[in-house]
């Protein structure tokens, strides 16, 4: 039951690290344009 004590807070952190990492990523325009990079991959250069 101690552990409790542990895994709650920390599991909220990592909820609180996942969320500034997907903020961060969202900020910087990782998710502008998808397509083109799917696309870009296929392209013979």
């Amino acid at each position: 039951m101690d552990v409790l004590y542990v895994l709650i807070p920390l599991s909220v952190v990592l909820v609180f690290f996942v969320l500034g990492a997907l903020g961060w990523a969202i900020y910087r325009g990782q998710f502008e344009d998808v397509e083109r990079e799917g696309q870009r991959i296929l392209e013979d250069d």
